[in-house]
């Protein structure tokens, strides 16, 4: 269940969709997200403990990226699982309203 945990925070489901579109640093969150670094720090060491973020040191630096792409694909289902029993909710109402609704147009068309 540390999966489901790690996905509760908006902050941890934003840097997961942040990070869906590519590698980051912690500044670069910090920059996009606008939150304190030692916040963004804690929520990528909690994704890297459930195993969702890798690190890639470069030199002083550390690239983040998702572990597993397919947790954008569990988001999607759970978004459109959501939405078809009238319980819809937004990935992260603040950060990814957007991206979520890419997902579940995505997710929808691959269904027909």
């Amino acid at each position: 269940m540390a999966l489901f945990h790690s996905l509760s925070d908006a902050t941890r489901l934003a840097i997961v969709q942040r990070l869906a579109r590519g590698e980051a640093r912690v500044a670069d969150l910090v920059a996009e997200l606008g939150m304190a670094q030692s916040t963004i720090s804690a929520h990528v060491a909690c994704l890297r403990d459930c195993a969702l973020v890798v690190g890639r040191p470069q030199g002083r630096q550390v690239f983040y990226s998702l572990a597993r792409p397919e947790l954008m694909d569990l988001l999607a289902a759970a978004e459109t699982l959501l939405a078809a029993t009238g319980y819809a909710v937004a990935l992260c109402p603040t950060y990814g309203t957007d991206l979520a609704a890419e997902v579940v147009q995505e997710t929808t068309e691959r269904a027909r």
